[in-house]
């Protein structure tokens, strides 16, 4: 009877991360003109800019043009925001016209709650991500060095990021505050990342200070995996996205658990 009652609630589980993950990706796909088109276009801004106006200027970084030095970073960015935005304006949303207690009542594990929102944030993010890789490639030459390792980091970087948007809604009162981390934290960490730069060329002092960004470290791994180069040990790199994705994870998951920001 309890191995019944296991498997029962094992599906139920299924069905309900299944549901979670069809809506998401649901919402954001019917209004692609605002959720998919215009993070490429955004971002092809930045190649033409940096590929016609500063590249030539700047030279070479690293051994590699500089447009194609930053292709990785720029890509990244996007995949960033895309993912943080996708979870914390759809949880927000549900939290706001009240249909997110339905979900907090019935009888859904809150890890269950907690992924199908992250999975659809991982879905824009990482579609997001190779839209705008097949834009880069019209402006420089890109080749994976790293299967393994560019899958891996797109894959935390959006799951760290969805979780990041999850616990910003969890605890927004008002439209007002979905936008308060994004402007104020997210952009400059994402601009301090490493992502027009190597942290190499930062004086010292400044340089152990860019340590204590966590961008960097995602930016930096993903940009061995498309370009084998890396201003940082890669594994350390890795290590600290799965440290930070998890402790994350486990803060949100004892937020929804605790119905902080939740239940009124």
């Amino acid at each position: 009877m309890s191995n019944n009652n296991s498997e029962n609630s094992n599906n139920h589980a299924v069905i309900a991360l299944q549901a979670i993950v069809r809506k998401e990706v649901t919402r954001f796909s019917r209004i692609w003109m605002q959720t998919i088109i215009p993070p490429a276009i955004t971002m092809g801004l930045y190649f033409v800019l940096f590929s016609t106006l500063l590249g030539s200027r700047i030279g070479q970084m690293a051994g590699f043009d500089y447009i194609q030095y930053i292709a990785p970073g720029i890509i990244m960015m996007a995949i960033i925001t895309n993912s943080y935005s996708n979870v914390v304006s759809s949880f927000f949303g549900a939290k706001f016209q009240r249909h997110i207690e339905e979900i907090l009542v019935s009888p859904v594990p809150n890890y269950v709650i907690l992924l199908g929102y992250v999975s659809g944030g991982i879905c824009r993010g990482v579609i997001v991500g190779i839209l705008v890789t097949l834009v880069a490639l019209f402006f420089t030459d890109l080749t994976i060095h790293s299967y393994s390792v560019t899958f891996i980091v797109v894959i935390l970087t959006s799951a760290l990021f969805s979780i990041c948007g999850l616990i910003n809604a969890i605890f927004a009162q008002k439209f007002d505050d979905i936008s308060i981390v994004p402007t104020f934290v997210l952009t400059p960490l994402t601009y301090l990342g490493g992502v027009f730069y190597s942290i190499d060329l930062l004086p010292e002092v400044w340089r152990q200070i860019s340590l204590f960004n966590p961008v960097l470290y995602m930016v930096n791994a993903f940009r061995y995996g498309i370009l084998g180069h890396s201003d940082i040990q890669v594994n350390y790199a890795l290590t600290m996205i799965c440290v930070f994705t998890v402790l994350l994870a486990f803060i949100s998951h004892e937020l929804l658990k605790r119905g902080i920001g939740l239940k009124t």
